[in-house]
């Protein structure tokens, strides 16, 4: 068992995710974005309740490059504020080779 990194990012449209996910898998940011069904977000902006359909990706990489996915992920995103979140998670050693491979 090895590790992997995980990011978890909203964006506005299909459209966003699919163009930032391209655009970090072709630049080997990533071995894997995987664009799910959009959701209802709530969340508070400036003080107001505020509700948006958004479309969530989960990227798949190696540790060692979770800070430039981040940067990355942040200069491509139409936000002004996105929410990049990352943690650690434990995969089999297949899967870690296959991110591996793919992000060399």
């Amino acid at each position: 068992m090895s590790e992997l990194a995980l990011f978890y990012v909203t964006f506005a449209t299909r459209a966003d995710a699919e163009r930032v996910a391209e655009t970090v898998l072709a630049e080997r940011l990533a071995a894997c974005a995987n664009i799910l069904a959009p959701c209802t977000s709530l969340y508070l902006w400036h003080g107001e309740l505020e509700r948006a359909e958004e479309v969530p990706v989960l990227f798949k990489t190696r540790p060692m490059l979770a800070t430039r996915l981040r940067e990355r992920i942040a200069v491509l995103h139409p936000y002004d504020l996105p929410v990049i979140e990352s943690w650690t998670a434990t995969a089999g050693a297949d899967v870690t080779a296959w991110v591996e491979a793919e992000t060399r």
